[in-house]
């Protein structure tokens, strides 16, 4: 099969063709529909998860169809149209068992720790405790991101931040997850700021429905924030994984208000100094999250189907695997507005 390999840190993938994966007893192998291209992939290639062994095949948000069934697996056949989360839970574990599968300590996180979807075919494991049916309804480029970037936002919002109707949401970083964030909030009833500093990614944040937007590049966000929401937000996201952002989005917060850490702070960001005055004056709550448990796909699913929020905004390009390493080296800047989706694994 074709795949893109990280070979060398911040080089372009290398396309090359490998052997086709073969399913672990309780895996599938599923013949890749459609993987977007995350900030995430973009700290394997740069060096900065120090999960990554090379060289291996990056890509963590895909979709698609099952070619090849475990032994042990019962859920699932060939011909099926699936997702996963990009956290492939063991399944069986006290922690799996409690629900809280995106802590598993046996996980599996393909473009990380394994081979992932920069390529035709993928290996799956632990299919029945993580795999999805893919609705008809819902086109793959749209899919893909449910493994990622919509996912963390609906756990963030739901699962960590449990925001309700009517509160205001501060969005600091209008990129994917920061659009996933804004399209999910609107669609559970929150009122939306988006803060950003290219002035394209607030516009096109506008044209999404947000509220406001702030241009962190030309003011005080966080007092800005405060200023439109009428003393604080009631959550604020950070959705970049840098100290600047962070900090601005815990002094956007009014009073007990929520934020929710869903930008990785990887190499030098791995260790921030944050305004614990604010924190302990403001009686706020800060949570760290990452993925989403699979349990929680049939309420995402829901709301999708059931035409409360259209996802297809937030893909604004559709590329072929020779591309990603273009869209991949585009993150050490600010990019445009959406997110790249690989549909073509020919090219």
């Amino acid at each position: 099969m074709r795949a893109a390999r990280l070979i060398t840190y911040r080089q372009s993938l290398e396309l090359t063709t490998i052997p086709d994966p073969e399913p672990a007893e309780d895996g599938v192998v599923v013949r890749v529909l459609a993987c977007g291209v995350c900030r995430s992939d973009w700290h394997a290639w740069s060096g900065s998860d120090p999960d990554v062994v090379l060289p291996i095949t990056p890509g963590h948000e895909y979709c698609g169809e099952v070619v090849a069934v475990g032994a042990r697996v019962t859920r699932w056949k060939a011909g099926d149209r699936v997702i996963a989360p990009f956290i492939l839970a063991c399944g069986h574990c006290s922690d799996c068992a409690q629900g809280h599968q995106t802590i598993c300590s046996d996980q599996v996180v393909p473009g990380f720790t394994c081979d992932g979807a920069f390529a035709e075919h993928i290996a799956v494991a632990h299919a029945d405790a993580n795999l999805t049916a893919l609705p008809d309804t819902l086109a793959p480029e749209i899919a893909a991101a449910l493994g990622c970037r919509v996912t963390t936002a609906w756990q963030a919002l739901v699962g960590r931040a449990q925001i309700q109707g009517g509160e205001w949401l501060a969005i600091f970083g209008g990129g994917g997850v920061g659009v996933s964030t804004l399209l999910l909030g609107k669609a559970l009833g929150a009122r939306v700021v988006v803060v950003d500093i290219v002035d394209d990614k607030l516009a096109y944040a506008t044209s999404l429905g947000a509220d406001a937007v702030v241009n962190a590049a030309t003011s005080d966000a966080s007092e800005v924030v405060k200023e439109i929401t009428g003393g604080g937000a009631h959550v604020a996201i950070e959705a970049l994984g840098i100290e600047t952002t962070t900090v601005a989005a815990v002094k956007s917060l009014r009073k007990l208000g929520r934020m929710v850490q869903i930008g990785m702070p990887a190499g030098k960001h791995s260790t921030m100094s944050l305004p614990m005055d604010v924190l302990y004056s403001g009686q706020l709550a800060v949570y760290g999250t990452r993925g989403m448990p699979s349990w929680r796909y049939p309420s995402l699913l829901s709301l999708i189907s059931g035409g409360s929020v259209d996802l297809s905004p937030l893909v604004t390009r559709k590329i072929s695997l020779n591309q990603v390493s273009e869209e991949l080296a585009a993150f050490d800047h600010p990019t445009p507005p959406g997110v790249a989706v690989v549909t073509d694994f020919v090219c």
